[in-house]
């Protein structure tokens, strides 16, 4: 199948379209944490997200209005080029509002985009690595396993190569192509522990486009998943029963001042921060973590908080070469792969740089 969604068939449609007209795919994040998308014709090119007239839906139809009340607006906040439809077309990422102008309550960049220009001083960076698991439509069961029973354990499969060891590899590289074409910063992919799991690393990412640049990347997985036939799951635990690795989204976390020399005493008192609101984290590190934070499978506890030197069963991995600069970045290995990752950026930010962690 080629790299770019039909990218073949496509283009002599695209030779068609001489008259400057520009399709755009508005993209916003719905009542259930879920993408949705629709395309509407602009007359030429935008130079951002400020030319780009608000736009409108039903919320009753994504879980964010009533019926009665049910038009919710589209706001762009930031444009990519469309690797699908290529040329001027471009993705159209949106923060959601009521008919009142009022941000909806799912509409978690808001906050975090508050949060982010209060701390700009501070230049806050993330990169997070995205896991997820390749999964049939219908049986949910994971891509490429046997229908009846299961694969061979696990230890052949992290960073493997190989028939019956690995399955989609198709479509991982069309992704990664996808997310360079659309300007995303793509770090890197690979083949994770559990057969059908992969990983995808975006960043570093500044303040707000972290969750930006995240929250894109997964709606091109998704799309392209549609051409290959397959599902994608961010479930932090697809697989239940049996000695399997969970799902997280692993977030790496640096300031200014831990990026310099003695960053390492910054990180410790930032972490001792983190600490003290485990809790208030878990709950915007999201859905059926305590599934997966079960203190083995390179998780910790979900009920202890813990930070170590390279240490993979920790809350806080301090990378070895960071500690041995002693300066750097932190990762934080609690989320789970379906966070928002408004929310996980916005909690990390407020409890590391607020003078007190209760405000």
């Amino acid at each position: 199948m080629p790299i770019l969604s039909n990218a073949s068939t496509l283009s002599k449609y695209m030779k068609l379209n001489q008259n400057g007209l520009v399709q755009a795919e508005f993209i916003w994040v719905d009542g259930f944490n879920q993408l949705r998308s629709k395309t509407k014709t602009l007359a030429s090119k935008p130079f951002g997200p400020k030319d780009i007239a608000d736009w409108h839906c039903s919320g009753a139809s994504t879980g964010q209005a009533y019926v009665h009340d049910s038009d919710i607006t589209l706001h762009p906040v930031a444009i990519y080029p469309d690797p699908f439809r290529q040329g001027d077309n471009i993705l159209v990422l949106c923060e959601t509002y009521d008919s009142d102008e009022a941000p909806l309550e799912t509409n978690y960049r808001h906050r975090c985009n508050k949060t982010m220009q209060n701390y700009a001083k501070e230049d806050p960076w993330f990169g997070i690595e995205q896991e997820y698991t390749l999964v049939e439509p219908e049986s949910k069961r994971p891509y490429g396993w046997p229908t009846f029973g299961y694969p061979e354990p696990q230890g052949m499969y992290y960073c493997g190569i190989g028939t019956g060891r690995i399955f989609g590899r198709d479509l991982i590289e069309a992704h990664y192509r996808a997310c360079l074409y659309a300007g995303i910063k793509i770090a890197g992919v690979n083949v994770e522990v559990a057969p059908s799991q992969f990983e995808y690393q975006i960043g570093p990412c500044g303040g707000i486009s972290m969750g930006d640049e995240l929250w894109v990347a997964r709606f091109l997985l998704e799309r392209l998943a549609e051409d290959f036939g397959v599902a994608v799951s961010l479930h932090p635990k697809p697989v239940v029963e049996g000695d399997w690795n969970g799902a997280g989204c692993h977030t790496n976390y640096s300031t200014a001042a831990m990026r310099q020399d003695g960053g390492m005493c910054v990180m410790e008192e930032a972490i001792d921060k983190m600490g003290d609101r485990h809790y208030e984290h878990l709950q915007e590190y999201g859905e059926f973590n305590e599934l997966r934070l079960i203190g083995s499978h390179e998780t910790g506890h979900i009920d202890a908080f813990s930070y170590g030197i390279e240490n993979r069963g920790a809350s806080i991995r301090i990378p070895r070469q960071v500690a041995k600069d002693g300066k750097g970045y932190m990762e934080d290995r609690r989320p789970a792969s379906n966070i928002d990752p408004y929310r996980v950026t916005r909690i990390i930010v407020e409890s590391t740089l607020n003078p007190s962690p209760f405000f």
